[in-house]
């Protein structure tokens, strides 16, 4: 399986990304990875501090690449030798099974759109997050933070993508599909829940539960919790924050522990004809590991030909 990884992308490129690939060295389930290394040469080979790459392991030097406050479109129209824009191309064109990387979240949306392309039928690709639940189970929402703004039809894809996700990769069989919104009854919500719930209620290739409330998220009420990405995003930061706090207070517990980042590696972009998968900007070493193991775990899971025959 050849992976492709931006080196250069994160607060802490290329260190922490190169130290992800050193410890890969040792993961036995990636041992069948080909891995691509997207960046500055000089500097990979600095950090690996003279440990020598395995033959199934290669450099692509580039001495381009896209800030984390680069403004995305601009960055990819201009910058076609950036670490983004030549492991997307290799993806497109085959080179690759999939590219990962921690770099700017809006360029690799954008050069994912462009260059890999939406499959043919989906109106809008969604960013995800994994949610974990009281009862060690994990969930999905989405969208979290690639369209502010929606309209109907874009968040109904959205909830049979998530289920497509939910089935295939989490190994959930029928993924309960909750709309997230601010009361349990049908007609609750704003405009946009409101003329989404019928046409959910009707959709016979997803399991649709009706409505959730934010205190329903870490519950096993749904698998699959579906908002517009300006929602998600708010809800997303939010755990974010909550769990650093009480980490930097020293508070200790096995449920708080699984909503760090870090165990799950980054978040697919579903949607797109390819596996490519973000990860956090701040990702460390640990981090990189189980991004890779994700993209293996999405290649496999052959979840892009099964969403094109759905849709």
């Amino acid at each position: 399986m050849k992976i492709g990884l931006d080196v250069m992308g994160g607060d802490f490129a290329p260190a922490e990304a190169v130290k992800g690939v050193l410890e890969l060295l040792n993961a036995p389930d990636l041992v069948d990875v080909q891995l691509t290394l997207f960046g500055d040469e000089a500097q990979i080979k600095e950090h690996l501090n003279g440990h020598q790459l395995p033959a199934n392991y290669r450099i692509v030097h580039t001495e381009e690449s896209i800030g984390m406050a680069e403004h995305p479109t601009k960055a990819i129209s201009q910058k076609r030798q950036s670490t983004i824009s030549l492991g997307l191309k290799m993806l497109a064109e085959g080179e690759l099974d999939a590219f990962t990387g921690a770099g700017n979240t809006g360029a690799m949306m954008v050069g994912a759109l462009y260059t890999v392309k939406a499959i043919d039928g989906v109106l809008r690709p969604s960013l995800t997050t994994l949610v974990p639940k009281i009862d060690g189970s994990t969930g999905l929402m989405l969208d979290v933070g690639a369209n502010a703004d929606v309209k109907p039809d874009v968040l109904v894809q959205f909830a049979v993508l998530g289920s497509l996700y939910a089935q295939h990769v989490l190994g959930i069989a029928s993924p309960k599909v909750g709309l997230l919104s601010i009361g349990e009854e049908k007609e609750k919500g704003n405009l946009l829940n409101q003329a989404v719930y019928p046409v959910l209620e009707e959709k016979r290739n997803i399991n649709f539960i009706g409505n959730i409330e934010g205190r329903d998220l870490f519950s096993d009420k749904a698998d699959v919790i579906v908002c517009d990405g300006f929602t998600g995003n708010i809800v997303l930061k939010t755990c974010e924050g909550f769990f650093y706090k009480l980490k930097k207070r020293g508070l200790k517990d096995d449920f708080l522990d699984r909503f760090n980042f870090e165990q799950y590696g980054g978040t697919a972009i579903l949607g797109v004809n390819k596996p490519v998968i973000i990860g956090h900007g701040i990702s460390k070493a640990n981090t990189f590991v189980n991004m890779i193991r994700l993209a293996k775990q999405v290649v496999l899971s052959n979840l892009i030909p099964k969403i094109k025959s759905s849709l």
